[in-house]
């Protein structure tokens, strides 16, 4: 069996656990969100990419969600002494190694593909039918647009890492751009993952700016509505919040109201022109699958809570059998 996920990081990375906890010996590709990724101290530095390789090759902090386990952070307090800026953005001293790598490859021509393929055969090397695919071998960047009273226009942009981490997501996203996002391609393997598939999984990660860069990146949302395998989506809003993130502060931006029925249209069925087969909403919602039902999305509820590995692997075999996968 052949699997394919769609995923961020923090989220993503605990419900790819589950998924590979329901399919133990599923041919799993992860194809990963890298618009968060951003340059720090001359290191490219992929956020979604290290919280899941790390998580699915336990070597995560399980109570931050992201980053090493044992992590210091001596690097950060000294380029602190030095007042080298930024300093809102912590490089853990573990987390820097993974860093230098994969900068090293980069600069010497690898793709971020095979980088990441480099890096995994070390955390990933006792799980050989599980893969990480970048969305993308280019460089794309998401930034979010905040009100600047200081600037000409009364407007700037800045990358999501620094509205998420620096500014906690408070300023107003008043608008997105997503920085190379128009010459990029479907990373090496992305396609085949879609086409080869049986079961195709949309994480509960951030639709804005985990699960939307994906699904932005030229080629790859046509290569979802062309495969032959089932595309089931889980809301990551149950209740009308978040689980995790910031969802709640950039639906808005893009007129998406902030429950899982409006994630679900937003996503939209594949009979039409989205992506998604089957919705499935946490049983807080449930009120609302007959409504999307009738608007044409399939959509069924479940408990969403992942609390463990066989919690998430629980509603995800719900929901595969419901499209006819055992």
């Amino acid at each position: 069996m052949q699997i394919a996920v769609l995923a961020g990081g923090v989220g993503g990375s605990r419900f790819t656990a589950g998924v590979r906890h329901a399919y133990p010996d599923a041919e799993l590709s992860v194809i990963v969100n890298t618009a968060d990724d951003i340059t720090l101290h001359g290191l490219r530095v992929c956020p979604d990419l290290d919280t899941m390789m790390y998580t699915l090759g336990g070597g995560n902090d399980a109570q931050r969600g992201w980053g090493r386990q044992g992590e210091s952070w001596r690097v950060k307090e000294e380029l602190a002494r030095y007042g080298v800026e930024p300093s809102w953005f912590g490089l853990g001293d573990l987390d820097l190694a993974t860093h230098l790598v994969r900068t090293q490859l980069l600069d010497a021509g690898y793709p971020l593909s095979e980088v990441t393929a480099a890096l995994c055969s070390r955390w990933l090397a006792d799980d050989p039918k599980l893969r990480l695919l970048p969305m993308t071998d280019d460089r794309v960047e998401t930034h979010i647009v905040i009100a600047d009273p200081d600037s000409p226009s009364g407007r700037r942009a800045v990358h999501f890492q620094e509205y998420w981490v620096r500014q906690h997501a408070e300023p107003e996203a008043l608008d997105m751009v997503r920085v190379g996002m128009d010459d990029a391609a479907p990373a090496a393997g992305v396609l085949t993952a879609l086409e080869s598939a049986d079961l195709i999984l949309i994480a509960p990660s951030n639709p804005v700016v985990s699960i939307g860069p994906i699904l932005a990146v030229p080629g790859l949302a046509a290569g979802l509505r062309s495969t032959s395998a089932p595309v089931i989506g889980f809301s990551g809003i149950l209740d009308g919040a978040p689980v995790l993130g910031m969802a709640h502060r950039l639906l808005p931006m893009i007129g998406v109201e902030v429950s899982a029925a409006a994630v679900g249209r937003h996503y939209g069925p594949r009979s039409g022109a989205g992506v998604l087969d089957l919705w499935v909403m946490d049983d807080a919602d449930a009120t609302s699958v007959e409504q999307l039902r009738a608007d044409g999305l399939p959509a069924i509820s479940a408990d969403l809570i992942m609390a463990t590995p066989e919690a998430t692997a629980r509603f995800v075999r719900k929901a595969a059998a419901e499209v006819g996968v055992a």
